[in-house]
């Protein structure tokens, strides 16, 4: 289509013809020639001049079209932008709003306009907005600010606004006069320089959500690492890249001493390959373990640690980081052994229960069933404690029981058991004797005599010297044939032959 020429352009040609229409008219009654010569001048003038303003129509014309392809860069920028532009009056109601920001907030466009901007604010965010709008009004201070938006559908997003302030004269911009003195200086940001101008506030929105949710993971994350637990971070190589302040009060080390080592750092030593072996097996094929371990702190002690370690993979499945937290279960430890003592050991001598024994001497029946060797029960009975105990006092029998329990374990083997059943009542499991009855027959025996010889050795108690001595049944068994009560019923019926030959003496009962 062929441009029109612009305005100032069309009034100057008909200025022109003007000019030299009165100057036809004007003409002076000169000779025919002299106003010839003058006629043809202004001709010749008039269209050099006419040809400038062709010119000039021209260059116009090429800047018009120049300024509607940038209006429509313009457009299609605003339009199909990634960012979500705005505009709201001075009241807060939207009078511009591109594709991306309905799309945003899930509403057709033209459902969007004259709409008030904060019926989609969350109530939450409602009072940060009013805050920041009015600020922006009245100081015209171009801040960014979050907020929680709500779409149509319900579904809520956190929403990052950047907004500008800008006032515009108020006028008809369709005149030939305003077209010719409309100048850039309408415009004024951040000040309010007429009083006939109207407010706009150009806007962008911002889906942060992402950032936001990540921003929650990384703050919980670092109150974690913050935590009464030791916690560690390596890298794919076990490298040491970063402790939490409770590693440090806890091992003694610092993260200087800890960045760039690896945790053999407070190995204690006390675990061999096989146990670490296990457990990054188990870290590999299931990405984490945990279990008791021994590490050495900074001033040398070893401590009993609970360990967990998890692998981090990146989003191809590569692992790229372990995270290992432990803290000091010594006082656990020291709680669970006092437990066991008081379940499975006598509180007087410290040695094993009855419980204890009887699952110790299941432990013998089976390995005398796979070993062929024989195995023997011994009870041990005091023959004249109660009167001691009668006499001098419960502490001083006490303490003779106390003394007898140390006698009974230096007279046997290293891995036999010593236990006591209840009051001056004494047992001794002998595992592993000899295959062959006679000589384990003769092993049980030697050891019989010297617990008898250790027991006749006179007691110090408080003072007082006391003797004493002991009735022993032994009963010798091979196989599992028979129960742990049909073997204390053979060795008791040994110990009463004894007592019945006058004691300090003892028997042997076989099992055949």
């Amino acid at each position: 289509m062929e441009k029109k020429p612009h305005l100032s352009t069309v009034t100057q040609m008909r200025h022109a013809d003007e000019i030299f229409s009165s100057q036809i008219i004007k003409r002076a009654p000169s000779s025919p020639l002299t106003s010839l010569i003058k006629e043809l001048q202004l001709l010749q003038e008039l269209s050099e001049h006419h040809a400038e303003l062709e010119l000039q129509n021209q260059e116009l014309q090429q800047t018009q079209i120049a300024l509607e392809e940038a209006l429509n860069g313009y457009v299609s920028l605003y339009e199909f932008s990634p960012v979500a532009y705005l505009s709201l009056t001075e009241n807060g109601t939207i009078v511009e709003a591109n594709l991306v920001s309905a799309d945003l907030l899930q509403i057709d466009r033209s459902s969007l306009i004259k709409q008030r901007f904060s019926r989609y604010i969350a109530p939450e965010s409602a009072d940060i907005w009013h805050q920041h709008f009015h600020k922006l009004k009245q100081q015209g201070v171009n801040k960014s600010c979050d907020l929680k938006i709500h779409r149509t559908d319900g579904s809520i997003f956190y929403a990052r606004l950047d907004c500008l302030l800008l006032n515009f004269v108020a006028q008809d911009l369709n005149t030939e006069k305003n077209l010719e003195n409309f100048t850039d200086s309408h415009v004024q940001s951040n000040h309010i320089n007429n009083s006939h101008a109207d407010l706009r506030i150009r806007m962008t929105l911002t889906d942060i959500t992402e950032a936001k949710i990540i921003e929650q993971e990384l703050r919980v994350a670092a109150m974690v690492f913050e935590s009464h637990e030791a916690i560690i971070m390596t890298d794919s190589n076990n490298v040491i890249l970063k402790v939490n302040d409770a590693f440090s009060k806890i091992t003694g080390y610092s993260a200087e001493d800890a960045v760039g080592n690896t945790p053999n750092l407070y190995s204690s030593g006390r675990h061999d390959a096989a146990f670490y072996t296990s457990m990054w097996s188990k870290i590999n094929s299931e990405d984490k373990w945990q279990g008791e371990v021994w590490n050495r702190f900074k001033n040398g002690v070893d401590v009993p640690c609970w360990l967990s370690v998890t692998a981090v993979h990146s989003e191809d499945g590569t692992v790229t980081h372990y995270l290992g937290s432990f803290h000091d279960i010594t006082t656990r430890k020291m709680a669970d052994e006092q437990m066991q003592l008081l379940a499975f050991y006598d509180s007087l001598t410290n040695l094993p229960n009855r419980r204890l024994f009887l699952d110790r001497m299941q432990r013998a029946m089976i390995s005398s069933n796979r070993n062929r060797n024989y195995c023997a029960l011994m009870l041990i009975d005091f023959d004249n404690f109660k009167c001691i105990n009668d006499t001098l006092g419960h502490d001083v029998g006490d303490l003779m029981l106390q003394t007898v329990a140390q006698r009974l374990q230096v007279s046997v083997r290293e891995g036999d058991t010593v236990a006591r059943l209840g009051g001056d009542e004494f047992v001794v499991m002998l595992e592993n004797l000899h295959e062959d009855v006679t000589t384990a027959t003769a092993i049980a025996k030697k050891i019989g005599e010297q617990i008898i010889t250790a027991i006749n050795q006179p007691f110090q108690l408080a003072g007082n010297e006391c003797k004493c001595s002991v009735s022993i049944g032994i009963s010798l068994f091979l196989r599992k044939l028979n129960t742990p009560a049909e073997i204390q019923k053979q060795a008791d019926l040994a110990m009463y032959e004894a007592k019945a030959t006058g004691g300090n003496i003892l028997k042997v009962f076989i099992d055949q």
